[in-house]
């Protein structure tokens, strides 16, 4: 394996470090002309500084973008931030640090919830099934599976440019777990491809700060799937049949514990995805505990 570092941003998130400072816990930021943020207090090594819960529209009509985690000062925060406006929730998908605090503040606020699909959300009642081009307020919702099945990005076209709500599919300085079977890494890169076609001024994502050079950051987390998938497929070459667990010791050295499985789940998402290009094999393809080898072709 070669010793020289990936293109693109560092795989997996850490809370507080570099890439990601501390963003302020329940604390109205204005971050638009009508977009305000507020960051969820659940950091951590898969969430950074924490959820980014978005408000977009003005006084009269507001759309809040993943209420978060179910905390019961942040729902509270969401709920003195909306104030008299008439309140509509959408979801950009269901994993559990983005969606749970919609069902409280769904009653508080007496706000429908809307969102491509409830996923595996045991509990979440929606109101309307978004798909995409479908408008919530000022924004249209972008279907961009490939992080979860049912993920959507939302736009927004305004005095402030084109902006780009992404949830998990992009997040600036780091890379995004794709864990199958609902994760699919070959989807995830089409929606990658998707995103940069939109041309976009500014992104703003689930987790982490705005990014003000969307293209740049898309491009190079294209080039860091693709040199990924290269470096898996030589690695497979060299010392398969090789379970997932082994190849991801080689290719993930320096991985902290707390993201070791998520390393092999995105390991694992990408080598289906050489299986579906015909590259490599495996005893087990649904399995994340398979031996893979490279194919005739590979």
């Amino acid at each position: 394996m070669s010793s020289a570092p990936l293109p693109g941003p560092p795989a997996g998130m850490r809370s507080g470090d570099a890439t990601h400072p501390e963003l302020p816990h329940d604390v109205v930021v204005v971050i638009g002309p009508t977009t305000r943020r507020l960051t969820a207090p659940n950091p951590g090594p898969m969430t950074g500084p924490g959820t980014n819960t978005y408000l977009v529209g003005d006084e009269r009509s507001v759309v809040v973008i993943d209420p978060g985690p179910d905390d019961a000062g942040h729902v509270a925060a969401i709920v003195a931030a909306v104030g008299p406006a008439r309140a509509t929730i959408a979801l950009t998908h269901t994993h559990p640090d983005h969606w749970p605090a919609a069902v409280a503040l769904a009653e508080i606020l007496d706000a429908p919830v809307a969102a491509y699909g409830p996923g595996d959300a045991d509990g979440l009642v929606l109101d309307t099934l978004l798909r995409d081009g479908d408008r919530v307020g000022q924004l249209v919702a972008v279907h961009t599976p490939g992080h979860a099945s049912n993920h959507l990005c939302f736009e927004l076209t305004g005095p402030g440019g084109r902006w780009l709500f992404t949830g998990d599919h992009v997040m600036g300085g780091s890379t995004v777990v794709i864990s199958p079977p609902d994760g699919d890494m070959t989807t995830y890169v089409a929606s990658l491809r998707l995103v940069l076609a939109l041309g976009v001024d500014v992104i703003a994502p689930g987790h982490g700060e705005v990014v003000e050079d969307p293209d740049e950051l898309v491009t190079a987390l294209i080039a860091h799937r693709q040199a990924r998938e290269s470096q898996l497929l030589d690695l497979v070459r060299r010392h398969g049949p090789i379970s997932v667990t082994d190849l991801t010791a080689l290719a993930y050295p320096d991985v902290i514990e707390a993201l070791r499985l998520r390393a092999r789940a995105s390991a694992w998402a990408h080598l289906r995805a050489l299986h579906a290009d015909g590259f490599v094999g495996s005893t087990a393809f649904d399995d994340p505990d398979g031996v893979w080898s490279v194919s005739v072709c590979g």
